[in-house]
Protein backbone atom coordinates (compact mmCIF):
# COMPACT_ATOMS: atom_id res chain seq x y z
CA UNK A 1 0.00 0.00 0.00
CA UNK A 2 1.11 3.64 -0.92
CA UNK A 3 2.56 5.94 2.00
CA UNK A 4 0.37 8.81 2.35
CA UNK A 5 1.37 12.60 1.22
CA UNK A 6 1.41 16.04 0.70
CA UNK A 7 2.51 18.60 -1.46
CA UNK A 8 3.62 21.76 -0.22
CA UNK A 9 2.93 24.92 -2.69
CA UNK A 10 3.70 28.54 -2.00
CA UNK A 11 1.94 31.87 -3.67
CA UNK A 12 5.14 32.92 -4.78
CA UNK A 13 8.89 31.79 -5.06
CA UNK A 14 11.21 32.00 -2.01
CA UNK A 15 7.43 32.25 -0.01
CA UNK A 16 9.15 29.25 2.28
CA UNK A 17 8.14 25.77 0.89
CA UNK A 18 11.57 24.95 1.45
CA UNK A 19 11.98 25.35 4.87
CA UNK A 20 8.42 24.59 5.45
CA UNK A 21 9.15 21.12 3.39
CA UNK A 22 12.35 20.34 5.74
CA UNK A 23 10.06 21.18 8.88
CA UNK A 24 7.28 18.90 8.28
CA UNK A 25 9.35 16.27 7.24
CA UNK A 26 11.31 16.95 10.65
CA UNK A 27 8.12 16.99 13.11
CA UNK A 28 7.14 13.41 11.10
CA UNK A 29 10.62 11.69 11.97
CA UNK A 30 10.65 12.65 15.72
CA UNK A 31 7.03 11.64 15.78
CA UNK A 32 8.08 8.26 14.38
CA UNK A 33 6.70 8.50 10.99
CA UNK A 34 9.26 7.20 7.85
CA UNK A 35 9.27 10.41 5.61
CA UNK A 36 11.02 11.42 2.64
CA UNK A 37 10.84 14.85 0.61
CA UNK A 38 10.34 14.88 -3.21
CA UNK A 39 10.63 17.66 -5.72
CA UNK A 40 9.87 16.71 -9.25
CA UNK A 41 11.64 19.49 -11.17
CA UNK A 42 14.05 21.90 -9.24
CA UNK A 43 15.36 25.40 -10.69
CA UNK A 44 19.14 25.77 -8.47
CA UNK A 45 22.40 26.49 -9.14
CA UNK A 46 22.44 25.40 -5.19
CA UNK A 47 23.50 21.68 -5.85
CA UNK A 48 24.52 18.45 -4.21
CA UNK A 49 26.11 14.85 -4.90
CA UNK A 50 24.79 11.79 -3.28
CA UNK A 51 26.37 8.33 -2.57
CA UNK A 52 25.58 7.10 -5.71
CA UNK A 53 27.10 9.72 -7.81
CA UNK A 54 23.32 11.71 -8.48
CA UNK A 55 23.12 15.62 -8.83
CA UNK A 56 20.07 16.94 -7.04
CA UNK A 57 19.55 20.39 -5.70
CA UNK A 58 21.05 21.05 -2.12
CA UNK A 59 17.54 22.04 -0.56
CA UNK A 60 16.18 18.29 -1.15
CA UNK A 61 19.53 17.02 0.11
CA UNK A 62 18.76 19.56 3.08
CA UNK A 63 15.31 17.93 3.91
CA UNK A 64 16.52 14.50 3.40
CA UNK A 65 18.83 15.20 6.39
CA UNK A 66 15.99 16.52 8.21
CA UNK A 67 13.98 13.55 7.48
CA UNK A 68 17.12 11.54 8.46
CA UNK A 69 17.39 9.55 5.23
CA UNK A 70 20.15 9.50 2.75
CA UNK A 71 18.98 11.51 -0.24
CA UNK A 72 18.70 9.74 -3.99
CA UNK A 73 18.01 11.30 -7.12
CA UNK A 74 14.09 9.59 -6.44
CA UNK A 75 14.11 13.10 -4.44
CA UNK A 76 14.66 15.26 -7.21
CA UNK A 77 14.66 13.50 -10.34
CA UNK A 78 14.82 16.97 -12.45
CA UNK A 79 17.34 19.76 -12.12
CA UNK A 80 17.27 22.55 -14.34
CA UNK A 81 20.78 24.26 -13.49
CA UNK A 82 20.21 28.00 -15.51
CA UNK A 83 23.46 29.12 -17.85
CA UNK A 84 21.73 32.31 -18.62
CA UNK A 85 18.49 33.83 -18.22
CA UNK A 86 16.96 31.90 -21.36
CA UNK A 87 18.55 28.20 -21.48
CA UNK A 88 19.14 25.76 -18.51
CA UNK A 89 21.17 22.39 -18.39
CA UNK A 90 18.91 19.88 -17.74
CA UNK A 91 19.87 17.18 -15.25
CA UNK A 92 18.07 14.11 -15.34
CA UNK A 93 18.15 11.26 -12.50
CA UNK A 94 21.29 12.43 -11.27
CA UNK A 95 23.22 13.01 -14.73
CA UNK A 96 23.40 15.93 -17.26
CA UNK A 97 21.18 15.12 -20.18
CA UNK A 98 21.84 18.84 -22.53
CA UNK A 99 20.97 22.06 -22.56
CA UNK A 100 17.28 23.51 -23.42
CA UNK A 101 15.61 27.45 -23.64
CA UNK A 102 12.76 28.03 -21.32
CA UNK A 103 10.72 27.86 -24.24
CA UNK A 104 11.81 24.26 -25.97
CA UNK A 105 11.32 22.59 -22.63
CA UNK A 106 8.09 24.20 -21.68
CA UNK A 107 7.13 23.18 -25.55
CA UNK A 108 6.71 19.86 -24.85
CA UNK A 109 9.78 18.18 -23.33
CA UNK A 110 9.05 19.02 -19.90
CA UNK A 111 5.65 17.08 -20.02
CA UNK A 112 7.15 14.30 -21.36
CA UNK A 113 8.93 14.00 -18.25
CA UNK A 114 5.79 13.36 -15.92
CA UNK A 115 5.94 9.49 -16.18
CA UNK A 116 9.53 9.52 -14.73
CA UNK A 117 8.54 11.96 -12.01
CA UNK A 118 5.31 10.10 -11.03
CA UNK A 119 7.12 6.73 -10.85
CA UNK A 120 9.81 8.03 -9.23
CA UNK A 121 6.84 9.87 -6.09
CA UNK A 122 5.39 5.97 -6.44
CA UNK A 123 8.80 4.29 -5.97
CA UNK A 124 9.28 6.68 -2.59
CA UNK A 125 5.55 5.84 -1.48
CA UNK A 126 5.91 2.60 -1.63
CA UNK A 127 9.01 2.67 0.91
CA UNK A 128 7.69 5.02 2.92
CA UNK A 129 5.27 5.78 5.52
CA UNK A 130 4.70 9.29 4.17
CA UNK A 131 6.48 11.88 1.41
CA UNK A 132 6.10 15.26 1.66
CA UNK A 133 6.58 16.87 -2.06
CA UNK A 134 7.73 20.94 -2.67
CA UNK A 135 6.09 22.52 -5.42
CA UNK A 136 7.97 25.53 -7.52
CA UNK A 137 7.47 28.53 -7.75
CA UNK A 138 3.23 29.64 -7.85
CA UNK A 139 0.94 26.72 -8.80
CA UNK A 140 -1.11 29.28 -9.91
CA UNK A 141 1.39 29.91 -12.89
CA UNK A 142 -1.80 29.56 -15.62
CA UNK A 143 0.71 30.06 -18.44
CA UNK A 144 2.43 26.84 -17.30
CA UNK A 145 -0.57 24.71 -16.00
CA UNK A 146 -0.43 22.80 -19.10
CA UNK A 147 3.23 21.51 -18.90
CA UNK A 148 3.15 21.52 -15.52
CA UNK A 149 4.87 18.54 -13.56
CA UNK A 150 5.91 20.04 -9.79
CA UNK A 151 2.70 21.79 -8.51
CA UNK A 152 -0.76 21.00 -9.07
CA UNK A 153 0.23 18.24 -11.87
CA UNK A 154 1.90 16.37 -9.89
CA UNK A 155 -0.84 16.87 -7.01
CA UNK A 156 -3.60 15.74 -9.27
CA UNK A 157 -1.74 12.66 -10.80
CA UNK A 158 -0.81 11.46 -6.85
CA UNK A 159 -4.24 12.44 -5.40
CA UNK A 160 -2.15 14.61 -3.15
CA UNK A 161 -3.86 17.24 -0.86
CA UNK A 162 -2.37 20.80 -1.69
CA UNK A 163 -1.30 23.12 1.42
CA UNK A 164 -0.39 26.58 0.25
CA UNK A 165 2.62 28.96 2.22
CA UNK A 166 2.53 32.84 1.85
CA UNK A 167 5.32 34.87 3.49
CA UNK A 168 3.17 37.60 4.94
CA UNK A 169 6.72 39.75 5.77
CA UNK A 170 6.44 40.96 1.91
CA UNK A 171 2.38 41.84 2.49
CA UNK A 172 -0.24 40.99 0.35
CA UNK A 173 -0.83 37.23 1.70
CA UNK A 174 -4.56 37.33 2.09
CA UNK A 175 -4.65 38.27 -1.71
CA UNK A 176 -2.59 36.28 -2.94
CA UNK A 177 -3.95 32.93 -0.76
CA UNK A 178 -7.23 34.54 -2.83
CA UNK A 179 -5.52 34.38 -5.74
CA UNK A 180 -4.06 31.41 -6.17
CA UNK A 181 -7.04 29.72 -5.02
CA UNK A 182 -9.41 31.38 -7.75
CA UNK A 183 -6.94 31.06 -10.62
CA UNK A 184 -6.74 27.29 -10.69
CA UNK A 185 -9.43 25.03 -12.49
CA UNK A 186 -12.50 23.46 -10.55
CA UNK A 187 -10.46 20.14 -10.84
CA UNK A 188 -7.00 21.67 -8.81
CA UNK A 189 -8.95 23.66 -6.55
CA UNK A 190 -10.44 20.31 -5.25
CA UNK A 191 -7.12 19.87 -3.89
CA UNK A 192 -6.16 23.04 -2.78
CA UNK A 193 -6.85 21.74 1.37
CA UNK A 194 -5.96 25.09 2.86
CA UNK A 195 -2.86 27.79 3.62
CA UNK A 196 -0.02 28.67 5.81
CA UNK A 197 1.55 31.71 7.26
CA UNK A 198 4.85 31.60 7.38
CA UNK A 199 7.06 34.77 8.65
CA UNK A 200 4.45 36.62 11.15
CA UNK A 201 5.92 39.00 13.44
CA UNK A 202 3.76 40.35 16.14
CA UNK A 203 0.85 39.20 17.67
CA UNK A 204 -1.32 36.65 16.10
CA UNK A 205 -4.75 37.69 17.54
CA UNK A 206 -4.40 40.44 14.99
CA UNK A 207 -4.61 38.89 11.96
CA UNK A 208 -6.91 35.95 12.97
CA UNK A 209 -10.11 38.44 11.61
CA UNK A 210 -8.45 38.10 8.41
CA UNK A 211 -8.04 34.56 8.52
CA UNK A 212 -11.78 34.46 9.16
CA UNK A 213 -12.35 36.09 6.34
CA UNK A 214 -10.34 34.05 4.52
CA UNK A 215 -12.02 30.88 5.21
CA UNK A 216 -15.51 32.72 4.50
CA UNK A 217 -14.35 33.66 1.20
CA UNK A 218 -12.86 30.02 0.20
CA UNK A 219 -13.98 27.33 2.53
CA UNK A 220 -10.23 26.41 3.90
CA UNK A 221 -8.75 26.26 6.77
CA UNK A 222 -5.72 28.28 7.84
CA UNK A 223 -3.41 25.23 9.18
CA UNK A 224 -0.64 27.31 10.93
CA UNK A 225 0.93 30.62 11.49
CA UNK A 226 4.49 30.10 11.28
CA UNK A 227 6.40 32.98 13.06
CA UNK A 228 9.63 34.50 11.68
CA UNK A 229 12.53 33.17 12.66
CA UNK A 230 15.85 34.63 12.77
CA UNK A 231 19.36 32.88 11.62
CA UNK A 232 18.11 29.62 10.69
CA UNK A 233 20.96 29.27 7.96
CA UNK A 234 19.22 26.76 6.18
CA UNK A 235 20.70 25.87 2.81
CA UNK A 236 19.08 28.15 0.58
CA UNK A 237 17.88 27.20 -2.86
CA UNK A 238 18.64 29.31 -6.00
CA UNK A 239 21.99 31.56 -5.88
CA UNK A 240 20.30 33.45 -8.29
CA UNK A 241 18.50 35.39 -5.39
CA UNK A 242 21.66 36.15 -3.41
CA UNK A 243 22.03 39.72 -3.77
CA UNK A 244 25.29 40.48 -3.29
CA UNK A 245 26.50 43.43 -2.39
CA UNK A 246 27.26 44.22 1.42
CA UNK A 247 25.08 41.44 1.56
CA UNK A 248 25.86 39.70 4.90
CA UNK A 249 24.65 35.73 5.93
CA UNK A 250 23.64 35.39 9.43
CA UNK A 251 26.09 33.61 11.83
CA UNK A 252 26.39 32.58 15.08
CA UNK A 253 25.57 34.86 17.88
CA UNK A 254 29.02 34.91 19.86
CA UNK A 255 31.95 36.49 20.81
CA UNK A 256 35.11 36.30 18.70
CA UNK A 257 37.45 33.27 20.60
CA UNK A 258 40.26 35.16 20.10
CA UNK A 259 41.07 38.84 19.83
CA UNK A 260 40.32 39.67 16.51
CA UNK A 261 37.58 38.69 14.49
CA UNK A 262 37.93 37.29 10.81
CA UNK A 263 36.58 39.02 7.68
CA UNK A 264 35.82 36.90 4.89
CA UNK A 265 34.46 38.54 0.98
CA UNK A 266 33.38 36.21 -1.11
CA UNK A 267 32.53 37.60 -4.84
CA UNK A 268 29.56 37.77 -5.84
CA UNK A 269 30.16 35.91 -9.27
CA UNK A 270 27.78 36.04 -12.15
CA UNK A 271 25.94 32.17 -11.51
CA UNK A 272 27.12 31.38 -8.57
CA UNK A 273 26.54 28.51 -7.29
CA UNK A 274 26.91 26.27 -3.80
CA UNK A 275 27.69 29.64 -2.48
CA UNK A 276 26.62 27.53 0.81
CA UNK A 277 30.21 26.53 0.90
CA UNK A 278 30.89 29.63 2.93
CA UNK A 279 28.30 28.73 5.41
CA UNK A 280 30.59 26.81 7.45
CA UNK A 281 32.87 29.64 8.23
CA UNK A 282 29.55 32.22 8.50
CA UNK A 283 29.16 29.36 11.63
CA UNK A 284 32.22 30.20 13.51
CA UNK A 285 32.33 32.69 16.32
CA UNK A 286 34.01 35.65 14.98
CA UNK A 287 34.09 35.02 11.41
CA UNK A 288 32.25 37.85 9.66
CA UNK A 289 31.13 36.81 5.72
CA UNK A 290 29.60 38.67 2.87
CA UNK A 291 29.00 39.02 -0.51
CA UNK A 292 30.59 41.87 -2.22
CA UNK A 293 31.04 42.77 -6.26
CA UNK A 294 33.58 45.79 -5.63
CA UNK A 295 37.14 45.67 -5.83
CA UNK A 296 37.60 48.25 -3.20
CA UNK A 297 35.52 45.86 -1.03
CA UNK A 298 37.79 43.54 -0.93
CA UNK A 299 40.85 45.72 1.14
CA UNK A 300 39.88 44.72 4.72
CA UNK A 301 38.84 41.04 3.89
CA UNK A 302 41.56 38.86 5.39
CA UNK A 303 40.22 35.98 3.41
CA UNK A 304 38.75 36.01 -0.59
CA UNK A 305 36.89 33.46 -1.23
CA UNK A 306 36.23 33.04 -5.19
CA UNK A 307 33.10 30.43 -5.08
CA UNK A 308 31.62 28.18 -7.89
CA UNK A 309 29.89 29.34 -10.81
CA UNK A 310 28.15 28.04 -13.58
CA UNK A 311 29.60 30.17 -15.92
CA UNK A 312 33.47 29.91 -15.32
CA UNK A 313 34.56 32.50 -18.22
CA UNK A 314 31.59 34.58 -18.18
CA UNK A 315 32.49 35.42 -14.23
CA UNK A 316 36.22 35.25 -15.23
CA UNK A 317 35.60 38.50 -17.24
CA UNK A 318 33.37 39.60 -14.85
CA UNK A 319 36.29 39.87 -12.44
CA UNK A 320 38.04 41.65 -14.99
CA UNK A 321 35.61 44.64 -15.81
CA UNK A 322 35.01 44.79 -11.96
CA UNK A 323 38.65 45.03 -11.02
CA UNK A 324 38.37 41.96 -8.77
CA UNK A 325 40.86 40.41 -11.16
CA UNK A 326 43.71 43.30 -10.51
CA UNK A 327 42.90 42.92 -6.52
CA UNK A 328 43.04 39.55 -6.63
CA UNK A 329 46.28 39.50 -8.07
CA UNK A 330 47.60 42.01 -6.16
CA UNK A 331 46.68 40.11 -2.94
CA UNK A 332 48.68 37.24 -4.11
CA UNK A 333 51.45 39.30 -4.78
CA UNK A 334 50.73 40.59 -1.22
CA UNK A 335 50.77 36.98 0.37
CA UNK A 336 47.34 37.99 1.11
CA UNK A 337 44.75 34.95 1.59
CA UNK A 338 42.75 33.48 -1.24
CA UNK A 339 40.44 30.68 -2.02
CA UNK A 340 38.82 29.34 -4.90
CA UNK A 341 36.21 26.78 -5.11
CA UNK A 342 34.84 24.99 -8.34
CA UNK A 343 34.95 27.54 -10.88
CA UNK A 344 36.75 30.09 -8.60
CA UNK A 345 39.71 27.55 -8.59
CA UNK A 346 39.36 27.58 -12.02
CA UNK A 347 39.23 31.39 -12.67
CA UNK A 348 43.12 31.30 -10.32
CA UNK A 349 44.69 29.08 -12.86
CA UNK A 350 46.96 29.88 -15.98
CA UNK A 351 44.26 28.57 -18.62
CA UNK A 352 41.16 27.90 -19.42
CA UNK A 353 40.27 25.76 -22.45
CA UNK A 354 36.50 25.78 -23.05
CA UNK A 355 34.41 24.02 -25.85
CA UNK A 356 31.43 23.07 -23.48
CA UNK A 357 29.90 25.73 -21.30
CA UNK A 358 30.99 28.70 -22.88
CA UNK A 359 31.70 27.39 -25.99
CA UNK A 360 34.83 30.43 -25.94
CA UNK A 361 37.87 28.19 -26.81
CA UNK A 362 41.12 29.23 -25.15
CA UNK A 363 41.09 32.08 -22.50
CA UNK A 364 43.70 33.24 -20.41
CA UNK A 365 42.93 32.69 -16.28
CA UNK A 366 44.01 34.81 -13.67
CA UNK A 367 47.72 32.89 -13.38
CA UNK A 368 48.02 32.44 -9.40
CA UNK A 369 47.76 28.79 -9.78
CA UNK A 370 50.19 26.95 -11.74
CA UNK A 371 46.93 24.89 -13.13
CA UNK A 372 45.42 24.19 -16.76
CA UNK A 373 41.89 23.50 -17.01
CA UNK A 374 40.18 21.73 -19.88
CA UNK A 375 36.50 21.41 -20.21
CA UNK A 376 34.92 17.78 -20.77
CA UNK A 377 31.55 17.11 -22.03
CA UNK A 378 31.33 14.41 -19.21
CA UNK A 379 30.31 15.86 -16.13
CA UNK A 380 32.40 14.66 -13.02
CA UNK A 381 30.75 13.67 -10.02
CA UNK A 382 32.14 12.32 -6.76
CA UNK A 383 31.82 12.69 -3.38
CA UNK A 384 35.54 12.18 -2.44
CA UNK A 385 37.42 11.87 1.34
CA UNK A 386 41.14 13.34 1.86
CA UNK A 387 43.22 14.81 3.83
CA UNK A 388 44.78 18.34 4.19
CA UNK A 389 46.47 20.97 6.65
CA UNK A 390 46.94 17.18 8.45
CA UNK A 391 42.91 16.57 9.02
CA UNK A 392 40.43 14.14 7.48
CA UNK A 393 38.16 16.50 4.57
CA UNK A 394 35.35 15.33 2.98
CA UNK A 395 33.49 16.97 -0.02
CA UNK A 396 31.45 16.48 -3.26
CA UNK A 397 32.21 17.67 -6.67
CA UNK A 398 29.86 19.17 -9.59
CA UNK A 399 32.50 20.26 -12.71
CA UNK A 400 32.76 20.06 -16.17
CA UNK A 401 36.75 21.29 -16.09
CA UNK A 402 39.50 18.67 -15.74
CA UNK A 403 42.72 20.59 -13.97
CA UNK A 404 45.94 19.76 -14.81
CA UNK A 405 48.00 20.28 -11.78
CA UNK A 406 51.38 21.72 -13.05
CA UNK A 407 52.96 22.57 -9.14
CA UNK A 408 52.22 23.73 -6.12
CA UNK A 409 51.81 22.37 -2.61
CA UNK A 410 49.17 19.83 -2.93
CA UNK A 411 45.94 20.79 -1.36
CA UNK A 412 43.03 18.37 -1.82
CA UNK A 413 42.47 17.76 -5.42
CA UNK A 414 43.85 21.05 -6.20
CA UNK A 415 47.42 23.56 -5.18
CA UNK A 416 48.91 25.42 -2.81
CA UNK A 417 51.28 28.34 -3.78
CA UNK A 418 51.41 30.70 -0.91
CA UNK A 419 48.68 31.98 0.65
CA UNK A 420 46.58 31.20 -2.47
CA UNK A 421 44.65 28.03 -2.36
CA UNK A 422 42.34 26.22 -5.08
CA UNK A 423 40.32 23.26 -5.05
CA UNK A 424 37.60 21.62 -7.00
CA UNK A 425 35.37 19.95 -3.77
CA UNK A 426 33.17 21.34 -2.46
CA UNK A 427 31.65 21.54 0.92
CA UNK A 428 35.39 21.02 2.41
CA UNK A 429 34.74 23.52 5.06
CA UNK A 430 32.06 21.49 6.93
CA UNK A 431 34.94 19.36 7.98
CA UNK A 432 35.12 20.76 11.23
CA UNK A 433 39.03 19.70 11.53
CA UNK A 434 39.83 20.81 8.72
CA UNK A 435 37.95 24.19 8.44
CA UNK A 436 39.61 25.18 11.99
CA UNK A 437 43.51 24.24 10.28
CA UNK A 438 42.56 26.29 7.76
CA UNK A 439 41.19 29.23 9.38
CA UNK A 440 44.36 29.54 11.66
CA UNK A 441 46.32 29.47 8.00
CA UNK A 442 44.33 32.44 6.81
CA UNK A 443 44.57 34.50 10.23
CA UNK A 444 48.46 33.79 10.19
CA UNK A 445 48.96 35.47 7.13
CA UNK A 446 46.02 37.82 7.44
CA UNK A 447 48.42 38.99 10.38
CA UNK A 448 44.96 38.43 13.27
CA UNK A 449 45.04 37.21 16.88
CA UNK A 450 41.80 35.28 15.46
CA UNK A 451 41.79 31.73 17.17
CA UNK A 452 38.96 29.43 16.08
CA UNK A 453 36.51 28.14 18.79
CA UNK A 454 37.76 24.32 19.57
CA UNK A 455 34.34 22.87 20.11
CA UNK A 456 32.50 24.37 16.61
CA UNK A 457 30.70 21.43 15.16
CA UNK A 458 29.02 21.64 11.77
CA UNK A 459 27.09 19.00 12.00
CA UNK A 460 25.18 19.47 15.03
CA UNK A 461 24.83 23.18 14.60
CA UNK A 462 22.45 21.91 11.39
CA UNK A 463 20.78 19.24 13.06
CA UNK A 464 19.83 21.95 15.68
CA UNK A 465 18.79 24.87 13.12
CA UNK A 466 16.60 21.42 11.91
CA UNK A 467 15.55 21.11 15.15
CA UNK A 468 14.22 24.78 15.08
CA UNK A 469 12.32 24.08 11.62
CA UNK A 470 10.68 20.64 13.16
CA UNK A 471 9.94 23.38 16.19
CA UNK A 472 8.54 26.02 14.49
CA UNK A 473 5.80 22.84 12.89
CA UNK A 474 5.13 21.37 16.10
CA UNK A 475 4.44 24.34 18.00
CA UNK A 476 2.95 26.96 15.19
CA UNK A 477 0.49 24.47 12.96
CA UNK A 478 -2.12 22.44 13.83
CA UNK A 479 -0.03 19.16 13.23
CA UNK A 480 -2.65 16.58 13.97
CA UNK A 481 -4.91 18.28 11.33
CA UNK A 482 -2.30 18.40 9.10
CA UNK A 483 -1.52 14.40 9.83
CA UNK A 484 -5.02 14.02 8.50
CA UNK A 485 -4.33 15.82 4.91
CA UNK A 486 -0.93 13.85 5.01
CA UNK A 487 -3.10 10.63 5.72
CA UNK A 488 -6.37 10.70 4.10
CA UNK A 489 -6.59 13.31 1.37
CA UNK A 490 -8.26 16.85 0.90
CA UNK A 491 -11.32 17.25 2.69
CA UNK A 492 -14.29 16.29 0.13
CA UNK A 493 -16.52 18.89 -0.83
CA UNK A 494 -14.09 22.13 -0.88
CA UNK A 495 -16.21 24.54 -2.74
CA UNK A 496 -15.23 26.41 -5.68
CA UNK A 497 -13.82 29.95 -5.90
CA UNK A 498 -14.40 31.54 -9.16
CA UNK A 499 -13.40 32.52 -11.56
CA UNK A 500 -11.20 30.09 -11.64
CA UNK A 501 -9.34 28.54 -14.76
CA UNK A 502 -10.50 26.72 -17.50
CA UNK A 503 -9.39 23.22 -18.47
CA UNK A 504 -6.81 23.17 -20.72
CA UNK A 505 -6.73 19.56 -22.74
CA UNK A 506 -4.31 17.59 -22.04
CA UNK A 507 -3.22 19.21 -18.60
CA UNK A 508 -0.38 17.41 -16.72
CA UNK A 509 -2.36 15.33 -14.08
CA UNK A 510 -5.72 15.44 -15.61
CA UNK A 511 -7.83 12.48 -15.78
CA UNK A 512 -5.76 10.87 -12.95
CA UNK A 513 -7.93 7.95 -11.05
CA UNK A 514 -9.86 9.18 -8.08
CA UNK A 515 -8.63 6.17 -6.46
CA UNK A 516 -5.76 7.77 -3.96
CA UNK A 517 -2.48 7.37 -5.06
CA UNK A 518 -3.25 6.18 -8.32
CA UNK A 519 -1.19 7.29 -11.39
CA UNK A 520 -2.81 8.52 -14.58
CA UNK A 521 -4.57 6.35 -16.75
CA UNK A 522 -3.44 5.74 -18.90
CA UNK A 523 0.01 6.39 -17.63
CA UNK A 524 2.27 8.58 -19.46
CA UNK A 525 5.05 7.36 -20.86
CA UNK A 526 8.44 8.62 -20.11
CA UNK A 527 10.19 9.91 -23.26
CA UNK A 528 11.52 7.42 -25.49
CA UNK A 529 15.37 7.01 -25.04
CA UNK A 530 15.09 7.98 -21.03
CA UNK A 531 14.30 4.74 -20.06
CA UNK A 532 17.04 4.30 -17.45
CA UNK A 533 16.05 7.13 -16.12
CA UNK A 534 12.79 5.07 -14.72
CA UNK A 535 12.86 3.66 -11.10
CA UNK A 536 12.51 0.39 -12.49
CA UNK A 537 15.46 0.41 -14.86
CA UNK A 538 17.61 1.95 -12.10
CA UNK A 539 16.78 -1.12 -10.03
CA UNK A 540 18.27 -3.18 -13.37
CA UNK A 541 21.59 -1.31 -12.73
CA UNK A 542 21.78 -2.04 -8.87
CA UNK A 543 21.35 -5.70 -9.57
CA UNK A 544 24.34 -5.36 -11.45
CA UNK A 545 26.58 -2.02 -10.50
CA UNK A 546 25.20 -2.37 -6.60
CA UNK A 547 23.28 1.07 -5.18
CA UNK A 548 23.51 3.49 -7.73
CA UNK A 549 20.20 5.38 -8.75
CA UNK A 550 21.51 7.25 -11.51
CA UNK A 551 23.22 5.11 -14.09
CA UNK A 552 23.50 7.82 -17.52
CA UNK A 553 20.84 7.11 -20.21
CA UNK A 554 22.65 5.38 -23.15
CA UNK A 555 20.23 7.17 -25.60
CA UNK A 556 19.13 10.53 -26.44
CA UNK A 557 15.87 11.68 -24.96
CA UNK A 558 13.24 12.32 -27.53
CA UNK A 559 12.58 15.81 -27.65
CA UNK A 560 16.23 16.86 -26.81
CA UNK A 561 17.70 15.48 -29.75
CA UNK A 562 16.43 18.72 -31.47
CA UNK A 563 16.72 20.94 -29.21
CA UNK A 564 18.85 23.13 -31.70
CA UNK A 565 16.01 22.98 -34.59
CA UNK A 566 14.34 26.29 -36.19
CA UNK A 567 10.92 27.34 -34.44
CA UNK A 568 12.62 28.87 -30.58
CA UNK A 569 13.87 32.10 -32.73
CA UNK A 570 16.95 33.81 -31.18
CA UNK A 571 16.13 32.82 -27.37
CA UNK A 572 19.29 30.38 -26.73
CA UNK A 573 20.97 27.91 -28.26
CA UNK A 574 20.13 24.17 -27.06
CA UNK A 575 22.14 21.57 -27.68
CA UNK A 576 22.36 18.17 -26.23
CA UNK A 577 25.90 16.68 -24.94
CA UNK A 578 25.53 12.79 -26.07
CA UNK A 579 28.99 11.83 -24.84
CA UNK A 580 27.70 12.71 -21.48
CA UNK A 581 24.27 10.39 -22.14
Amino acid sequence: MSGGGLLVAGTTSDAGKSVVTAGICRWLVRRGVKVAPFKAQNMSLNSFVTREGAEIGRAQAMQAQAARVEPTALMNPVLLKPGSDRSSQVVLMGKPVGEMSARGYHGGRQEALLGTVTDCLEQLRSTYDAVICEGAGSPAEINLRRTDIVNMGIARAARFPVLVVGDIDRGGVFASFFGTTALLSAEDQSLVAGYLVNKFRGDVSLLEPGLDMLYGLTGRRTYGVLPYAHGLGIDEEDGLRVSLRGAVRESVVAPPHGEDVLRVAVCAVPLMSNFTDVDALAAEPGVVVRFVDRAEELADADLVVVPGTRGTVKALAWLRERGLAEALVRRAAEGRPVLGICGGFQVLGERIEDEVESRAGVVDGLGLLPVRVRFDRAKTLARPVGSALGEVVEGYEIHHGVADVRGGEPFLDGCRVGSVWGTHWHGSLESDGFRRRFLEEVARAAGRRFVPAPDTCFGVLREEQLDRLGDLVEEHADTDALWRLIEGGAPPGLPFVPPGAPSVPGDVGAGASESRGAAPDPAPQSPEGLEMGRPEALGEARKSHGPDVSQPAEATPQGLENAGSAGLGQEAEQHVDEEAL
